[in-house]
């Protein structure tokens, strides 16, 4: 493995998971194990857990060497401790380590010393937020530095935003021509036990939606070169709708897909020239039934949130608020089991030879991004396998250190490759030539 950053060489560990006994971070450990033991990697993977206590790192590295049917994980697993709120601590783990694996969340409050402390100590960093103002706050701070420090900081590297912002990226090397606008579909299907989500992420999106403000300011603030629309434009679609594709409603999807792919196709075009693409993203929420619940629960929801009190009995009582779907447990294995999801892509473009710029759109082409569990599963996949991109394929990264979305970062890399062997999988489902 090529040595990055300064004095990488001498560094004990390749990467480090940061907040491994949490709930993400147990599931990251067990899928970096697997990483390590499944000789894909180049070499044998040094690395470490860290975390606040090391009962609970010990413990953690012995499911996961359970999970995988071993006795213990070797004693080359180094266990590290540290503390978000001790700045020493994180400073001495980014030293040892070339890539740090964030799971420590909600990000808006835990995640910039994480960032400072691997930006100033030579290492780079991964986290799965799908909180933009954290996103973009990182990218506005530390860019430039992470740029001089020659390490790669790339936020959302998880459910949210690798299936979307990958899933744009394959769907424009698919399709003969020049692909202009993108539009995705969500689904996530659960088994007889339903689906469930940690609470941590309900408290991301409580925090995020209250903030809606503030991060129209940080854009402002950022200044942002404004993307050109090339081809037909996008249109926008209502707050429901019915969707006759799939035959039944959809909503736009409240997650950082959007924002995530607009700063990758943002980087493209700038950087390296590329067609920039539009992209929506929605989410399909089944019958009319599900429509009017949803309704509901959106409103009291967005009305709570506005006020310190309302967000306070939001965190407090997730499982209520939430009709149950997101809960302080989280999901159970067989919940987890039981559930996947499928990102379907509606490309459409010019064929080879004709301008977008004139005329309408005269190709087509549908692909998908289908996966396991989102959260516990998919995710842990999708950060993993990012982290062996940028460990591995470093010649294929961007020339330049800096704060990178995924599709900036790993468009020239072997990541959808990797990722469709563990089993998030990229695929063409038709080409009709218009």
């Amino acid at each position: 493995m090529a040595a990055g950053g300064d004095g990488a060489a001498e560094r004990p560990y390749e990467l480090v998971v940061f907040g491994a006994s949490g709930f993400t971070g147990q599931f990251v450990v067990e899928e970096v194990a697997r990483a390590a033991s499944s000789g894909e990697l180049r070499g044998a993977l040094r690395w470490a857990v860290a975390g606040r206590s090391r009962e609970k790192l010990q413990a953690v590295l012995q499911r996961a060497a359970e999970s995988l049917g071993k006795a213990a994980l070797g004693a080359e697993v180094g266990v590290l401790l540290c503390d978000v709120g001790d700045a020493a601590s994180l400073a001495a783990m980014a030293r040892q380590t070339r890539l740090v694996l964030n799971c420590v969340g909600p990000y808006r409050f835990f995640g910039e010393p994480v960032v400072e402390a691997c930006v100033e100590n030579g290492a780079s960093c991964i986290d799965i937020s799908g909180e933009p103002q954290f996103l973009e706050g990182m990218y506005m701070k530390y860019n430039k530095k992470a740029a001089e420090k020659g390490v790669y900081v790339i936020g959302s590297c998880g459910f949210d935003s690798i299936p979307a912002d990958m899933g744009v990226l394959y769907t424009r090397d698919k399709l003969k021509g020049t692909l202009t606008a993108v539009e995705s579909f969500l689904k996530v299907k659960s088994g007889p036990e339903g689906t469930c989500v940690h609470d941590g992420t309900w408290k991301s999106a409580v925090y995020g939606l209250a903030d809606q403000d503030n991060l129209r300011k940080l854009r402002k603030k950022i200044g942002y070169a404004p993307v050109p629309v090339v081809g037909a434009k996008l249109r926008r679609r209502g707050l429901v709708f019915f969707n006759q594709e799939f035959k039944e409603y959809s909503i736009p999807f409240m997650g950082s897909d959007a924002s995530v792919v607009k700063r990758s196709q943002r980087y493209l075009h700038t950087e390296l020239q590329e067609t920039p693409v539009q992209y929506g993203a929605y989410v399909n929420i089944g019958g009319l039934g599900s429509v009017i619940k949803l309704m509901f629960a959106g409103i009291l929801f967005l009305l709570l949130v506005k006020f310190s009190f309302g967000r306070k009995l939001l965190v407090k009582y997730p499982e209520f608020f939430s009709a149950g779907h997101f809960t302080k447990k989280g999901p159970t294995q067989k919940q987890m089991d039981g559930t996947s999801f499928t990102m379907t892509f509606f490309g459409e473009g010019y064929s080879e030879g004709q301008d977008p710029q004139n005329g309408k759109p005269n190709v087509k082409i549908c692909t998908e991004v289908k996966g396991p569990e989102p959260g516990y599963v998919a995710t842990p996949i999708a950060m993993v396998q990012a982290a062996v991109s940028l460990l591995e394929d470093t010649a294929c990264l961007p020339k330049q250190g800096g704060v990178y979305s995924p599709g900036a970062a790993f468009s020239k890399t072997k990541l959808i490759d990797r990722l469709n062997k563990r089993g998030v999988e990229f695929s063409v489902i038709s080409k009709p030539e218009i």
